[in-house]
């Protein structure tokens, strides 16, 4: 037997080799095995055996990503969390979760004691001290890591979700070793590579795909602690490789010194975790000479569609799906969709989580009885065999009897000049059951209602085109960046006041 994912993570990168700078103190591969053994010795000493969740809340340092490392080694699934989760939220994912082990911050260590239940606490902060890191330096570097097979459990990741409670799904060691594989082979990661990792890691997209890429090519990483757009340019004549999501780009665009020169070393900027605007797509190929790479993925599945690393990448598309996954669109009958047919995406492979913890109903119905997941976003494969979403099922619009995919009209909105982003929602109304909304955050000078619906009627329906713009300073976002319409419809549901026959 064997310990696939940790196996794996450790196989290319040489001893000697650099790993992660991260700023003062450099890491070789020799020096993250040394202490990952360690932590995997101070974590056996503490009874965390295998299958033992270890609930993990801290802020973001090579020492948290040691732990990560650490507890694949030692075969105990680790459940990362947003370290800005208050105690409250926090006291839900416990109770669900039923860690052995709770790895927080000193500064939260006496309210976390009251939320433990039977499960022991250790402490370990951003410059990674604290009680756990007594025990790792007391702790020989030496540990065989624990035999697992394949679909034994390497991580509980809890979605981050824009409605309802956050879920628990089960990330296989399969899951995120073959995911991790194909992506470094797709992308072209290999030994020579710096990846700018400015990303968190309690999510998916930092610690499964940036992290385990990286390391699974023997590349380097120059770890930031948080994304700050003037350190990620500074940092890019040092790399060659950045993983974001869409603000990190358009932060960056806002930046004078983000220049083609600037990006001259770099070879691939790869986004995701929300959508990619069309214009910063185009305005950053116009800035720096290179395309953004968009991909599509989410917490159950890792990543499921890639643009390509070569050929053409499509603003408003997320590619065509990775090698080994498959997917397929369902119409609204649950046959197969039709070529630029919008309908429900579906996706089946290796790369596929296990189900969700402790909630077997919930994992029935997010199969189809042929084994396909259904991802709850709704899409289109076009001709040319690339994705293009249009928002999640539950954001769907029926006005009138008639179907409205939000994305297209934020699209058509985002595209007025002076609109920064738009988020569009349906609200309940009293003649046409919802009633087409937008919210828009605008740049200076501001752009009025007026106009944004005058620029609409050469490119929507009538049906499709808002029936009210509201405008806002800023979205609201959870933690990866997402819009959470939820909390517009919340706020907003008594806009129209049911009135029949309102127009």
């Amino acid at each position: 037997m064997s310990n696939p994912l940790f196996d794996r993570l450790f196989a290319a990168g040489a001893a000697e080799a650099p790993a992660i700078d991260a700023g003062p103190r450099r890491y070789s591969y020799g020096d993250l095995m040394a202490e990952t053994g360690r932590v995997a010795n101070a974590l056996a000493d503490l009874g965390v055996g295998p299958g033992d969740r270890v609930v993990v809340q801290l802020d973001k340092s090579v020492a948290s990503l040691v732990l990560y490392l650490a507890c694949v080694r030692a075969g105990a699934p680790i459940v990362p969390l947003n370290p800005a989760y208050t105690l409250a939220e926090l006291a839900y994912f416990i109770a669900d979760a039923q860690p052995a082990l709770i790895v927080c911050d000193p500064a939260r260590a006496e309210g976390v004691a009251g939320l433990a239940g039977g499960a022991r606490i250790e402490t370990l902060d951003g410059a990674g001290e604290g009680s756990l890191a007594d025990r790792a330096a007391a702790s020989p570097a030496r540990f065989s890591a624990v035999d697992r097979t394949a679909e034994d459990l390497a991580a509980i990741c809890y979605t981050s979700g824009t409605t309802g409670r956050s879920k628990g799904a089960m990330l296989s060691q399969r899951a995120l070793a073959t995911n991790a594989q194909t992506l470094a082979a797709l992308w072209r990661f290999t030994a020579d590579d710096v990846l700018i990792h400015a990303l968190p890691i309690y999510h998916v997209h930092g610690l499964f795909v940036a992290v385990n890429v990286a390391l699974m090519a023997g590349a380097a990483m120059i770890f930031q602690p948080r994304f700050e757009a003037e350190a990620v340019i500074e940092a890019m004549p040092r790399a060659t490789a950045l993983m974001g999501v869409p603000t990190y780009y358009t932060r960056l665009l806002a930046s004078p010194r983000l220049t083609r020169e600037a990006a001259g070393p770099m070879r691939l900027f790869v986004s995701g975790s929300a959508p990619l605007l069309a214009a910063t797509h185009r305005q950053w190929q116009a800035r720096t000479g290179h395309a953004i790479l968009e991909r599509y993925g989410m917490t159950e599945t890792g990543m499921n569609a890639s643009n390509p690393y070569d050929g053409l990448r499509i603003p408003g598309a997320v590619g065509q799906p990775l090698p080994g996954v498959e997917l397929r669109v369902a119409s609204e009958a649950g046959a197969p969709a039709s070529p630029g047919e919008i309908g429900q995406v579906e996706v089946r492979g290796p790369n596929l989580f296990s189900g969700y913890w402790r909630d077997p109903a919930k994992t029935g119905a997010a199969f189809t009885a042929d084994g396909w997941f259904r991802t709850g976003d709704l899409g289109a494969v076009g001709a040319d065999g690339y994705l293009r979403l249009s928002g999640r099922g539950g954001d769907l619009i029926i006005t009138g009897g008639l179907n409205v995919y939000p994305a297209e009209v934020e699209a058509a909105i985002d595209a007025v000049p002076g609109v920064v982003e738009s988020a569009v929602i349906g609200l309940p109304h009293g003649d046409f059951g919802e009633a087409v909304t937008a919210v828009v955050v605008c740049g200076s000078p501001p752009v009025s209602e007026q106009a944004i619906l005058a620029a609409l009627q050469s490119h929507l329906a009538g049906f499709k085109r808002p029936r009210a713009i509201l405008f806002a300073g800023e979205l609201p976002r959870n933690a990866m960046g997402k819009v959470v319409k939820a909390a517009l419809r919340s706020a907003h549901a008594d806009l129209y006041g049911g009135a029949v026959g309102q127009a």
